[in-house]
């Protein structure tokens, strides 16, 4: 190879579309901190060069936990347009660093940025987005599928089907009804299926006051975590319940950016994190809050928002550069929750795994023309 072909060729990006689209679900949800119920609403950006290299991000919101489809769509499209038309695909911090300066907030919409530019430049140099992240861990990641069907037996029959797929992992939402429902859903769970590894999401629904019981009731189950029993912001139960509990605490809500990581950290908040790229605004600041939860010992857990595939991709190849997320994730929206995921193929998800793409870029392409038909709004 000659000197000449190894030096950077410049390309720019020329093209940004922007697509509102609302996908329809098969059932309710009901979580702590609110109910989904019939769709749900994501933002796709196309990001294309000039050189005809493309690539897709999504951001994924949901309006009580981060902002609005609506928000976001705008802040792609009027604050983080001009900082990337232009823009050398290479530049990915760069870009990013422009993009926090044009806006504050809006994880998602920067979550969708850094996608994009990662799968761009993943398909121009024929590599997967995790070997630009700095290599692979691990080649396929567990799935846990979540309960939070207000109708119990009918995700009875969810975790029948999921058992059979090669599930071994589910989180049930707690906090929404009653303690007692709470504790005669363990019940079943643990007596139905003695080797199941449950994990409890309370998703904020607690107040401080009595939770403490109610948490030593839900620990006799021998849970693997309790996820954000309390709300994000009180700093001071999150690290009584920590200290007080043999169930190691998993943080949320408590935890968006690196700072906050640090806090929980510094103030032992939690026992463990559960990394999002919607929350931290993308995946290499996903991978430094896992960074310094390994500093201190914690492990990560791989959240996600109510996705489709193309977001799981994203934090699918995240997960896959990072040994320290290492509790497994829960991007089973794309198989197990949507009616129609947006991806031209499957979701990768089979017994009970996660697959890591092998092909360049995020690995999987978009169905142009689902994405047109669920779209509410799209914007060139």
């Amino acid at each position: 190879m000659t000197h000449h072909s190894m030096t950077h060729q410049k390309d720019s990006i020329e093209r940004m579309t922007v697509w509102h689209a609302a996908l329809p679900v098969r059932s309710a949800r009901d979580h702590g901190s609110g109910l989904v119920a019939d769709k749900v609403d994501v933002v796709v950006i196309r990001l294309e060069t000039a050189s005809g290299v493309f690539g897709f991000g999504e951001a994924s919101p949901w309006a009580v936990f981060t902002g609005t489809a609506e928000a976001t769509a705008a802040a792609l499209d009027r604050y983080i347009r001009p900082v990337v038309l232009g823009a050398d695909p290479a530049d990915i911090p760069l870009i990013m660093a422009d993009a926090n300066r044009a806006i504050a907030g809006h994880t998602e919409a920067k979550a969708a940025l850094e996608t994009a530019l990662l799968d761009c430049r993943g398909r121009a140099m024929g590599l997967p987005v995790w070997a630009l992240l700095g290599g692979r861990y691990r080649k396929e990641i567990p799935l846990s599928i979540s309960l939070a069907n207000p109708d119990f037996d009918a995700d009875m029959d969810l975790l029948d089907e999921a058992w059979a797929g090669g599930i071994r992992m589910i989180k049930l939402k707690t906090g929404v009804q009653s303690h007692a429902f709470d504790i005669e859903r363990l019940e079943r769970l643990r007596k139905a299926y003695p080797e199941l590894n449950i994990r409890v999401d309370y998703n904020q629904g607690l107040q401080p006051f009595g939770a403490l019981r109610r948490l030593k009731d839900v620990e006799q189950f021998k849970v693997t975590f309790i996820e954000q029993p309390v709300p994000g912001w009180n700093h001071e139960a999150m690290a009584r319940f920590t200290a007080a509990l043999e169930t190691p605490i998993l943080a949320d809500e408590t935890v968006f950016s690196p700072g906050d990581a640090h806090k929980a950290v510094k103030g032992r908040l939690c026992d463990a994190i559960s990394v999002k790229i919607m929350k931290t605004g993308g995946l290499r600041r996903g991978m430094e809050v896992a960074a310094i939860a390994e500093s201190a010992g914690m492990p990560a857990y791989g959240g996600d928002m109510f996705e489709s595939g193309l977001a799981h991709l994203a934090g699918t190849h995240m997960i896959a550069a990072t040994p320290n997320i290492s509790l497994g994730c829960e991007f089973y929206q794309a198989r197990w929750y949507l009616e129609e995921d947006i991806l031209r193929e499957a979701f990768p998800c089979d017994n009970g795994k996660v697959a890591v793409p092998e092909g360049p870029g995020l690995g999987f392409d978009v169905d142009l023309e689902k994405l047109a038909h669920y779209a509410a709004d799209t914007r060139q």
